[in-house]
């Protein structure tokens, strides 16, 4: 049995072609299994690290941690979401002895200042290609005519042209096959600098004499300064009489209710004097004879 599977493997290796994906940073990639479904196991490794393993028959997975963010398995297939430049290299499937080599190639192309450059300025292309074996692999631009440039990374443009406008093209092999990645750019012609017209020898030499002010100047000052001034003065005097006012109603008020509050407390009994004084004779009926009254008693002197 474990020569058949043995056998089987090899045949699969060598049945099974790479597959060289370009993307750019930040994009999708998916890579594909020689299968679509898998009985036994299903394996995605990336070089010789372990990326995702299960198991067919128990459903079991095995996942690096490192992986967990970005990379998702769907069906068979291995999805990268955001693409980076560490994430280049060499992913296997290995689904029931079948295996299948993918390689990401991330290619990075940039102007410097930017794509947009103004006609007779300084410019810089790069280009950048991460996953290539060996690494130091030979990188060249293509001019947008064809012409082939330096065979180096960088291009730096002295003057720009309006022939460097147009998609320049980075090229570069790998395993025999010839990739390339465009770059668009963009020649603007210089704005004009507008120079403010200058002044006739005519208008230099003549005097400008301003007209004589109209305003009545007293005391150094305006007669529009002079108005404010009483303005802001009549203001202080009517907010003066308004303060004086109203303190002059809240001492009448305070009064007030002092007055209602002391009416309210209940009143002394008043005391009357009262003398040893007789009560005075009754008057004489009419019509009769009008007696004598009698004489009153002698009290003792007191000593």
């Amino acid at each position: 049995m474990k020569t058949i599977v043995w056998f089987g493997f090899v045949l699969g290796a060598l049945s099974a072609a790479g597959e060289v994906i370009l993307r750019k940073p930040g994009q999708k990639a998916t890579f594909k299994c020689s299968v679509d479904t898998y009985t036994l196991s299903l394996e995605w490794n990336r070089g010789n690290d372990l990326i995702i393993r299960v198991n067919g028959k128990t459903g079991f997975t095995v996942r690096d941690p490192k992986y967990k963010d970005n990379l998702k398995l769907r069906g068979t297939s291995l999805e990268i979401s955001g693409v980076t430049e560490e994430d280049a290299g060499k992913f296997i499937c290995t689904a029931d002895g079948r295996r299948k080599e993918n390689t990401l190639l991330v290619v990075s192309v940039s102007a410097s200042p930017s794509s947009e450059l103004q006609l007779g300025s300084e410019a810089m292309l790069q280009c950048q290609v991460k996953g290539l074996h060996p690494p130091n692999s030979p990188v060249q631009w293509k001019r947008p005519n064809g012409g082939p440039n330096s065979e180096s990374q960088t291009v730096q443009l002295k003057s720009v042209a309006h022939s460097d406008e147009g998609n320049w093209q980075c090229t570069f092999s790998y395993e025999g096959g010839e990739y390339s990645e465009s770059l668009e750019v963009k020649v603007q012609d210089p704005v004009p600098k507008t120079t403010a017209p200058s002044p006739s020898t005519s208008s230099k030499d003549a005097s400008f004499n301003p007209p004589p002010s109209t305003d009545v100047v007293l005391l150094g000052l305006s007669w529009w300064m002079w108005v404010a001034v009483g303005g802001g003065c009549l203001v202080v005097i009517l907010l003066m009489v308004f303060v004086i006012v109203l303190c002059k109603r809240i001492k009448r008020r305070k009064r007030k209710f002092h007055h209602k509050r002391n009416g309210r407390q209940p009143l002394n009994p008043k005391t009357y004097c009262q003398c040893d004084r007789p009560a005075a004779a009754a008057k004489p009926q009419q019509g009769r004879r009008k007696e004598k009254p009698s004489a009153l008693p002698l009290q003792p002197l007191l000593a």
